[in-house]
């Protein structure tokens, strides 16, 4: 029969049942746009947090990004290389 060579100190007797108490996350629903969301977080799809907007989320930042060039390239002075008249 197997004899143990040394006494099993309690910290390494303790730590064999140290994950027997994790259990699988649970998952809900985004209240805005239904996507499955881990409670108590922010959804990363529309960034709203218990029916508040708590976030800018990355589709909306392309957007404003996209509205601010277009502003900027409406507004920029039109240089000789810029035009395509030929010159005279």
């Amino acid at each position: 029969m197997a004899v143990p060579k040394r006494k099993v100190s309690k910290a390494r007797r303790d730590s064999r049942s140290a994950n027997k108490g994790i259990k699988p996350q649970t998952f809900g629903k985004c209240q805005n746009c239904t996507e499955p969301i881990m409670s108590h977080q922010v959804c990363s799809a529309c960034g709203f947090y218990k029916g508040h907007k708590v976030l800018v989320t990355k589709n909306e930042r392309s957007i404003k990004r996209a509205e601010m060039r277009a502003a900027a390239a409406k507004d920029a002075p039109v240089t000789e290389a810029d035009s395509s008249e030929p010159k005279e």
